[in-house]
């Protein structure tokens, strides 16, 4: 995990650094990177390496989102094995970059232990961000306040955005990290303010 917050300077530097550091393939996520941001300033950033296992193997997985003046910036890169198109093992960068206009919701959850104790650091964040290019629906039955009650009233849910989540957590990830993620949704979130 890296990250940056928001001030004159560009950080694209920092950024090609925090790609460097995760050792994951970083000259194939710094060119998708660079492709993706475009020339524009790099305002912030969160890198996130996260490996996860299949069956008997361990796949990495590397996560950098990065906030310019204009847009979000998501990257996404995936290690496979060879498979019948292509023998030899690969990876794949997926980028998005959405207009900050477009934004609509950015969702902060901090998971703070023995909050008895009073405020301390959370010992988990999850950000969502949200454009509207993903939606989620959750239904259940609608019913009424009579417990006898046998009509059919339908359904009822919750339409939510669901464009890209990601959780880090101090156990897992460590400490910076959490910090890091809260610091990039605070970038963000004054971004798309208004």
């Amino acid at each position: 995990m890296r990250t940056r917050t928001t001030d004159d300077r560009d950080r694209a530097t920092e950024l090609r650094h925090a790609i460097d550091r995760t050792g994951y393939y970083p000259e194939v996520v710094a060119d998708g990177v660079a492709a993706a941001v475009a020339g524009e300033q790099v305002v912030s950033f969160f890198v996130h390496h996260e490996p996860t296992f299949e069956r008997d193997e361990v796949r990495r997985h590397l996560s950098v989102v990065v906030l310019t003046p204009s847009r979000l910036v998501l990257a996404h890169t995936d290690e496979h094995p060879g498979d019948d198109l292509l023998p030899e093992p690969y990876t794949s960068t997926s980028t998005e970059a959405v207009s900050l206009s477009a934004v609509k919701s950015v969702v902060v959850t901090r998971n703070i232990a023995n909050p008895t104790s009073g405020p301390s650091r959370p010992a988990e964040v999850v950000m969502t961000i949200g454009w509207g290019g993903v939606a989620r629906i959750d239904l259940e039955p609608a019913g009424c306040s009579d417990p006898e009650c046998e009509a059919d009233h339908g359904y009822t849910g919750v339409l939510s955005s669901d464009d890209f989540s990601l959780r880090v957590s101090a156990a897992a990830d460590g400490a910076d990290a959490v910090h890091g993620l809260l610091s990039f949704a605070e970038s963000l979130s004054a971004a798309t303010h208004g």
